[in-house]
Order: structure tokens, then sequence, then C-alpha cells
């Protein structure tokens, strides 16, 4: 490894993001208090129980969701497939906590479904079959807008398979059910296990959903701990519980890969095409496939935004303006901090070889596992203690002794950088890829130096990265909750968490206008990266 600037500033960033975590494990050792004692004799063991069980469930779910999409939009010709090959990625767009109180405000008594069976059809049904604020309608909400994960990764990989395989299948005497099972199941192995992962990850991360419903998981443990209680020692035992869980997953993942992979045999390969079906299946399929899309995205949006119509008079005002800006301050501060450290990690990680940059690589990554209360937690403790370290050095010099970091914007920022670091990092990694080293060597070779070369042939061959990582990261950070209801500054709101807030005080119409925001922003990205991705398979 060449120690340059690169490696310098790749280093001590590496080193900042590692820092919370690293606050969690020291404070998890700290001596148990009467809160913690209570927490683990009657509580902890419920904690534990419900994260497990949402956490399969939904998997299990999101799997056979998303795997089964992929494989009918991948295999077989149905009417508006070419929609529904980017529209089935829309659920991503709706953020669960948004999805979960829209469809408890269709399903509710006094919802558009009760009131239609009342008013219309003089059915008087039982509000019980319509209540959705359990664990089985959380596993739903988790389901229905997170199965695009494993949607996309499966997808990505069908579509690149030789046509071959499963031709062969099918003159074998295969049929559709067996085909899949037998044939698709097993050579999806890796997308099923990576799509499936980030699904994981992003319920242990939520906090809305489990919030709004009243279910007792870690997440809602740690802000019951840190704002209930006021016991912040108790909230960093738990969010290192927590954290332990979430690498026994990552570690699950590795062992469930293993080292099968599925390559072709020759250079000769035809992609899969299309198979065409008669027309009663191929309007089956559809229907199949318009269920699930009306159910993630559909319904909700069309729902938030006759909600939208009845309250935008009331919810716009200077106030309401204010959350826009804040959302877009904070997503834009945040996303070009992101790229700016995802450029400097990549370029070094590239350029050089060993065990530092590899450790590097992988450490820049871990923060996108991490749930985003625990790291709110880790920053949180760390910028405590540092304004605890300024406090003596001010008080040593005789000067007031102010609280700058840990009630400042920068606090909140710094969290959405360990947080999503990853997303841009990763995104940065491919366009780094793609252009290789040889570019880079010959203007070397031309006596050009490192960071010269960087600005002047590197970084406009990665521009499409760039720009796509930027979008990435400023969306994620938009839709971010629990991490910014827990680190945002005094009388500073964003989009999500002012839509959390009217939901939680059961003014849900009044959350509409900023969902549907958020929805907008997101959905229109979702599209371009549909249209970009097409372009350079093409």
């Amino acid at each position: 490894m060449n120690l340059n600037i690169w490696a310098v500033m790749s280093v001590i960033f590496t080193l900042l993001i590692l820092l919370p975590a690293l606050s969690i494990l020291i404070q998890i050792f700290s001596e148990p208090n009467e809160n913690w004692q209570h927490i683990k004799e009657f509580l902890l063991n419920r904690y534990i129980q419900n994260t497990l069980v949402i956490v399969a469930f939904t998997g299990i779910f999101s799997v056979l969701i998303g795997l089964s999409l992929a494989w009918l939009v991948t295999a077989y010709h149905f009417p508006f497939r070419s929609f529904f090959k980017w529209g089935l990625i829309l659920p991503l767009a709706i953020p669960p906590y948004i999805g979960a109180y829209t469809y408890h405000g269709i399903l509710n008594y006094t919802g558009v479904i009760q009131a239609t069976l009342r008013n219309e059809f003089n059915v008087k049904a039982d509000p019980a079959y319509f209540d959705i604020m359990n664990i089985p309608g959380a596993i739903f909400i988790f389901t229905i807008f997170l199965y695009p994960y494993v949607y996309i990764v499966a997808r990505a990989f069908l579509e690149n398979q030789s046509s071959s395989i499963i031709e062969n299948a099918r003159l074998l005497g295969s049929s559709s059910l067996e085909l899949f099972f037998r044939v698709v199941l097993p050579i999806s192995r890796t997308a099923i296990v990576g799509g499936g992962s980030l699904v994981i990850l992003e319920v242990l991360n939520d906090y809305g959903v489990v919030s709004y419903f009243g279910i007792q998981v870690f997440t809602t443990a740690i802000f019951q701990a840190w704002f209930g209680m006021s016991d912040v020692a108790s909230a960093v035992k738990l969010a290192g519980i927590l954290m332990t869980i979430v690498f026994g997953i990552l570690l699950m993942e590795k062992v469930l890969r293993g080292r099968k992979k599925y390559s072709y045999s020759n250079a000769k390969v035809r992609p899969l095409e299309p198979a065409r079906l008669s027309s009663q299946k191929s309007w089956s399929l559809f229907a199949y496939v318009f269920l699930v899309f009306c159910a993630g995205f559909l319904i909700p949006f069309i729902q938030l935004f006759d909600w939208m119509l009845l309250t935008f008079e009331k919810v716009v005002s200077a106030d309401f303006l204010m959350l826009i800006f804040n959302s877009v301050y904070v997503s834009f501060i945040a996303a070009f901090f992101i790229i700016v450290l995802s450029l400097i990690i990549g370029n070094f990680t590239r350029l050089s070889d060993g065990a530092v940059p590899k450790a590097i690589s992988r450490i820049t990554v871990l923060g996108y596992s991490i749930p985003g209360a625990v790291i709110a937690i880790g920053v949180l403790t760390m910028f405590l203690a540092i304004d605890r370290l300024m406090q003596s050095f001010y008080e040593d010099i005789g000067l007031p002794v102010p609280i700058i970091l840990s009630l400042s914007i920068v606090m909140l920022i710094f969290a959405y950088i360990t947080r999503f670091l990853a997303v841009g990092y990763n995104t940065i990694d491919s366009g780094f890829d793609k252009i290789g080293r040889s570019f880079t060597e010959a203007s070397r070779m031309l006596g050009k130096p490192l960071t010269r070369t960087f600005f002047s042939v590197d970084l406009p061959m990665i521009k499409g990265a760039v720009f796509g990582g930027f979008t990435l990261v400023f969306i994620e950070v938009m839709k971010e909750l629990p991490l910014t209801l827990i680190l945002q500054p005094f009388n500073f709101y964003t989009l999500a968490t002012k839509a959390f807030q009217y939901a939680n005080d059961e003014a849900v119409h009044e959350a509409a206008l900023a969902s549907i925001l958020i929805i907008l922003i997101s959905g229109a990205s979702i599209y371009i990266f549909h249209r970009v991705l097409e372009k350079e398979t093409r």
C-alpha cells in the first residue's frame, strides 16, 4: 500500500465511521442499573421473540413474492409486462411506516372498506376482522413494501441466465411448478440470500411500523429506554444486543451463500427469452402481478392522494414549506459528503492492493447493516463525550461552556454519513470497476500526478455513477425515520418525522401531503434508475 493523501484520508474517514459502533461496544459492558435488570428479567425475551418472528416470516414471504414475480416477468409474456418490470419496484418508494398508517386508515372502523360495507351494503362486519395493528399486520406491511429488494436482485440474476438451462429442463418434461422449484430456486440461491438479507436489515432498522402498531421489539425498546426512562445505559445495552443480532444475520448470510456459484460453461450464451402463453394463462399471470402491485403501491397511493386533497389547504403553510427545505437541505448535504468520501475511499481501494484497502472497503459498507436507532445511540454518546472534552478545554481557558456538537445538525449529518456511506460507496465502486485501472495508469505514465489524473481522467468517466449514488443517498436520507427522530435538533422536523408525528397523533389525513411528496420523489428516482439500467443493459 502506497502512503499518499488518498490513503491517509481513507484511513481517517474509516476510523471516524467506526467510532459510533466502538462507543456502543465500550459501554455495553458497563455496570447494569435497576432499569436494565427489569428489562432483562421481564421484557428482553419478548423483544427477542417478537423481533425474530417478524424477521423470519417477512423474510420468507418477501422471498416467495419477490422471486416468483422476478421469474414470471423474466420467463413469460403477459399483458403490460414492460410496465410491471419497473412498476413492481415502486413499493420501495413508500416507506413501510407510511404504508402502515395508510392501511390502518383504510381498514379501521371509519375507513373506506368498513364504511362502504355499512353504507352501501348494510353489512356490519366485526372490526376485529380488519385489525391490522398486530404482528401479522406488521409482517404484511413489511412484506408488501420490501419484497422489491428480492425482486430487483432476482430479476437481474435471472435475466442474465442462459436459456439452455430452462430449455433443457422443459425438454426433460418438467412442468412450470417443477421448473420453478427444481431449477429456478437452486440457481437463484445467491440472489435469494442477498435480497432476503436486505429485507431483514430493513425490518430490523424500522421504528415507524412497530411503534405505530404498538409492537415491542428492539427499536421501540431503545426509544422507550432513551426517551421514556431517560436511561442512556439501558438504551446502549439494547443497541449492543441488536447489533450482535445483525452481525449474526450477516454471518449466517455468508454461510448460506457458501461457495456455490453458477456461471456460464461457454461463451455462447443466449439469454432467456420470455415464453408466450395461452390467453387464459397470461391473464392469470397478469392478475397475480397486478394484485401485488395494487397492494404494494396503487391502493396506498390513491388513498394518500385522496387524504391530501381533503387536507391540502389546512396543511400547506410557511411551516410546511420549511419542512420541505429541511428535508432537501439535510439530504443534499449528507449526499454531497457521502459521495465525496466514497470517491476518496473508492479511488484508494481501487488503486491499492493489500489487507488494509480490503478492510477499509468492508468497514465502509458496515454502517448500512446497522439499524438507524443503533447508529443514533452510538453517534449521540460519541458526540456527548466530545462535548465533555470540549467543556474541560473551555473551562481551562476561562470561556463560557457551550454545548455545540450534541445539539447541532452536525451530529445528524454525521449519523447519515455513517448509516448511508455504503449506498454511495457501492455505486461509486461499481463505476470504478467498469473503467478499471488502464486509463489511470496511462495518465500516470504520461507524467500526470495521481490527484490530477483523478479529476481529469477518472472522474469524468464515472460521472453517471456519481449522479446515481448521489440520487440514491438523497432519497435514503429523505425517507430515514428512527435515526432522524433521535438526533434531530430542537424544533427541527423533516417530511418523514412530521408525517410520523401526524400519524402518531391520530391526524392521519394531515400526514398525507408529506407522505405523497416523499413517494413522488422516490418514485421518480426509481423510474430514472430503471431507464438508466435498461440503457446500460442494452
